[in-house]
This record gives structure tokens, C-alpha cells and sequence, in this order.
């Protein structure tokens, strides 16, 4: 079946699987046809988010594997509770599928995982692309709301009216991710990126629970973990916004730059956490470049 990769509706669409692999289940959809590219989703994600960012950020052209990481939706998190764990996850869900070499893109919180594929496991990494994500550990203040979010979503009820009022003002929620006027209302008159970026949203009240598991996970990893940065043996493109105030620019993309060997910063002037879907034409851009160079082959 053919899948238009800028349909905002693909990620509901997709139908996911289960691949049974020596280190656990693991979830995930897959469209597309061409190189492997391994998706993976920040926190309150999922499978779904996975195709979201790769619709976001990639092209056609490529065969993408849309992962649900350990925690989340119909992956266990005793699958990979470490980064190092869910490296090794992604690759045994390669060798359960057959294929010898994949390209990376993570966003966020997939970050961890995505590092140490590519440490533990570089003869299967063709090269990542890590988009606001975390070099180093993270230690601000987890805000009161998650944590009362995280005690009310035990109650379905509840994420549900959350997406209820997301769905009525979508703006209201878009406004605490963009926090420039102008910014905002680009993104909102774009009538390919604003579909993406509220289907991103709005999932996450989908099955809520089931993703507060891998994000609480994903919180402690942001708190512990450090890497090995000199050691990373593959093409790495990193895309931070300036003004990321989650995983801030000045420390984190610059961590990156400095201590991987093959790092190159495409740096986001003005953008922000979200800075894909905001910036999308150039980060696309952008993207599509490295992945064409580094793999297609």
C-alpha cells in the first residue's frame, strides 16, 4: 500500500505491529519504501508520534520504521528501562526484521536511545539526526502541573476532557510551546505543518497512561544519564532550537558540537523546543540533505 507521507492523518491510519525480539516486544508501524530510517519519539509519544516526526522532518524516498520505546503504548518498559538497554532494543528489533543498517532520527526524549545505538551498536548506524535533545543530564525542576497531570491520568475520564478542550482552542495549547506571536501564527496558517503539529498534541491525551510510563522514565534517564560523546563513530547532525527552554541550546547543542567527532549544528534562530514544526521548511531542508548523503546508500 502507498502512504502519503504528508498526510496528517497517516499516523491513525497506520496499523501497528509487534516484533518479537531476543530482548522484548517491541511496537511499531512502518511506511514507506526505500532505505531504512529508525524513527523515534520524545516524551508522551508513541508509535504515532514516531511517524509524525518522520512526516515532519523527512522525505520521501525512505523505508521508515516508526518505533513505540520501552514505556510506552504496546512496548513494555521492561524492555529498556536505560539508554543503553533501548540501544541495544533497537537493535535486535533490526535483526528480528532483517536489516543490516538503519539511519536515525530521534526528537527529545528519544535522544538517549538513539546515542547509544549508535555507541554500542555502529556497524548497524548509518548516522543520526537528533533534534532537541539532551547531551548531557538535564536538572530543572519537573513543573507541579506534570506531576498533577501524572496522578489524574489514572482516569480515563479525565485525558479525556483534557482533548476535548485541546480540540475546542487549539491555539490555548499551541501558545505554551511557541511562545512568539508572530512564530505562532506562521505556523498556524501553514496548512501542512499546523495539521501535523495538533495531531502531535492532541495524541497525547490518546491513551494517556500508557504514556506517562515511558515519560517518567524518559525524566529519570534526562537526570542520570551522560555519554560517551567522543566515542560516537557516525555522521551526527544535530537540530537545537536558540531559544529551547527545555533542553537549552547554549548547553546542550553546544556539548554536542564540541565532542562528537562527525557533528554538524544546524542551529534554529528563534526556535524553540517545537522549532521543528515552527522552522520546518529549513529544518526539513536541512534534513533531507544529511539524509540523502549519508543514508541512501
Amino acid at each position: 500500500m502507498r502512504y502519503d507521507i504528508q498526510d496528517p492523518q497517516l499516523s491513525k491510519n497506520l496499523h501497528p505491529k509487534t516484533a518479537g525480539t531476543s530482548l522484548g516486544v517491541v511496537e511499531y508501524v512502518e511506511f514507506g519504501a526505500g532505505p531504512i530510517v529508525v524513527s523515534l519519539h520524545g516524551a508522551m509519544g508513541g508509535y504515532d508520534q514516531s511517524v509524525i516526526l518522520a512526516q515532519t522532518v523527512g522525505g520521501a524516498g525512505y523505508r521508515y520504521l516508526c518505533v513505540s520505546r520501552p514505556g510506552y503504548l504496546g512496548t513494555l518498559l521492561s524492555a529498556g528501562r536505560s539508554p543503553e538497554k533501548q540501544g541495544d532494543l533497537i537493535a535486535a528489533l533490526l535483526d528480528t526484521l532483517g536489516i543490516a543498517k538503519a539511519g536515525v532520527v530521534a526528537v527529545s526524549g528519544g535522544g538517549p536511545c538513539a546515542v547509544q545505538f549508535a555507541l554500542r551498536h555502529p556497524d548497524l548506524c548509518k548516522g543520526l539526526v537528533l533534534v532537541s535533545t539532551c547531551a548531557t543530564r538535564i536538572d530543572t525542576g519537573i513543573p507541579f502541573s506534570f506531576k498533577v497531570m501524572t496522578y489524574f491520568a489514572r482516569w480515563p475520564w479525565f485525558a479525556a476532557r483534557l482533548q476535548r478542550r485541546a480540540e475546542r482552542n487549539p491555539e490555548r495549547v499551541a501558545k505554551r510551546s511557541i511562545r512568539d506571536p508572530d512564530i505562532l501564527a506562521d505556523t498556524i496558517r501553514d496548512k501542512d505543518t499546523w495539521p501535523l503539529f495538533t495531531t502531535m498534541f492532541l495524541s497525547t491525551f490518546d491513551r494517556m497512561g500508557q504514556r506517562l510510563i515511558g515519560t517518567k522514565n524518559d525524566i529519570e534517564i534526562s537526570r542520570t544519564a551522560t555519554y560517551p560523546l567522543e566515542n560516537l563513530d557516525v555522521p551526527v547532525l544535530i537540530v537545537h532550537g536558540s531559544q529551547d527552554r527545555l533542553v537549552e541550546f547554549a548547553v546542550h547543542a553546544k556539548i554536542y558540537e564540541s565532542r562528537v567527532p562527525n557533528a554538524e549544528l544546524f542551529a534554529i534562530d528563534g526556535g524553540e523546543h517545537v522549532a521543528i514544526f515552527t522552522h520546518r521548511k529549513s529544518v526539513r531542508a536541512k534534513v533531507n540533505e544529511f539524509m540523502q548523503h549519508h543514508f541512501s546508500t
